[in-house]
């Protein structure tokens, strides 16, 4: 799980990435649901397979959204959750987990400017990489900056790629940070 900070006109909104290794001996076709609970709070999301995610990475399969957020934009409550998945034939399996990040960033949100054909980057993370997007807005790669400021043909992005935005990201806390994104061509 790890909490993200998205660009927005008042304050950054929180959203959680939220994804878990599914274990079902049928396979990812027989999981039917998969919910995140914060019971202290009464809250819950649903995640049905047309809602959820699939990642497969390093022989493993994920599933899970990069959306979870509470409504009207509030800070999501931090604390203990409780990941429920349940197979098609009603079995479930339940994890416990805790998730503490700050409740308030531990750095300003970041800013990257994008203008004749250079970038500028004003952040404090400490892992900063530009999310680089199609015409359509498909995410096409990703590339880290070498510098806090360049030309953008040295980052050597494919001709494809129309706008990036910044995902500036605290590894120590789980927490990540998504700027708007910034035309290129």
């Amino acid at each position: 799980m790890e909490l993200v900070y998205y660009q927005s006109d008042e304050k950054p909104e929180e959203r959680f990435s939220f994804f878990v290794i599914p274990e079902d001996d049928d396979g990812i076709e027989n999981l039917g649901e998969l919910y995140l609970y914060h019971d202290r709070e009464g809250l819950r999301w649903l995640l049905s397979p047309e809602d959820w995610i699939r990642v497969d990475e390093n022989g493993k399969t994920w599933i899970g959204s990069r959306s979870i957020a509470v409504p009207e934009g509030e800070s999501l409550p931090r604390g203990q959750y409780r990941a429920v998945l349940i197979n098609k034939g009603g079995e479930r399996t339940e994890r416990l987990f805790t998730f503490d990040a700050p409740r308030d960033p531990r750095y300003p949100f970041p800013f990257v400017a994008v203008s004749e054909g250079r970038y500028r980057i004003d952040s404090l993370y400490p892992v900063n990489r530009f999310i680089c997007y199609d015409q359509q807005g498909n995410i096409l790669q990703t590339v880290s900056p070498p510098d806090i400021e360049g030309s953008i043909q040295d980052l050597k992005l494919s001709n494809s790629v129309r706008s990036l935005a910044l995902w500036a990201e605290d590894p120590e806390y789980h927490t990540s940070s998504l700027t708007e994104a910034a035309a290129v061509r």
